[in-house]
């Protein structure tokens, strides 16, 4: 009976794969960018990039990020829920809002949420986006020097090659004092032959 039941096991793990394979499988990314228009004022540019990598086409798609409170987010452009008729397999589809925010602290947004349905099910599936980092809303932050990224650069590259530099510098001008003509000898050369 044992071989039977892990005969069985295994017959039921093929046809649930083989049912799973042809489904939709809903993928999203949830990106936040941080911006200061003006003092006292943070923007949130809010995007979502949603894919169906599965073998199915999903149906009825609706994305909602309702998760910013309205006590501390206000929007501004766009809106935070979207519908898709459909989504074929390996079709993607992306959504953005602009919020804005005057409170500051600090603030973790919930995942979006995708539902959506398949034509072989009734009932209606969900997917989650991918969650952000906690956001800083209007946190003191150091200013950004615009070419602080060269110098970091050139720090490194002097710490890592900086005594290969000054070895190869020392022995290239060895060569060339010992190489070139001296100008004194020249000159004394020119005197004698007077």
């Amino acid at each position: 009976t044992r071989p039977l039941l892990l005969c069985a096991a295994l017959l039921l793990a093929a046809l649930s794969c083989t049912f799973a394979a042809d489904a939709p499988f809903l993928v999203a990314h949830k990106k936040v960018a941080l911006s200061r228009p003006k003092p006292g004022v943070e923007r949130l540019a809010v995007s979502l990039d949603l894919y169906n990598q599965g073998s199915a086409t999903a149906y009825d798609v609706a994305i909602n990020d309702d998760s910013w409170p309205k006590e501390a987010f206000e929007l501004v452009s766009g809106e935070v829920s979207k519908t898709l008729e459909r989504l074929e397999p390996g079709a993607t589809a992306s959504h953005a809002f602009v919020l804005e925010s005057k409170t500051q602290g600090r603030f973790q947004a919930s995942p979006a949420v995708i539902k959506y349905r398949v034509a072989t099910k009734a009932a209606l599936q969900e997917a989650y986006s991918t969650p952000i980092l906690p956001l800083d809303i209007l946190a003191e932050r150091p200013p950004v020097k615009k070419f602080e990224w060269v110098s970091d650069c050139a720090k490194k590259l002097v710490a890592k090659y900086g005594a290969l530099v000054s070895v190869v510098s020392f022995v290239l001008g060895f060569i060339y004092l010992v190489a070139s003509p001296s100008k004194s000898a020249g000159s004394k050369s020119g005197k004698k032959r007077r």
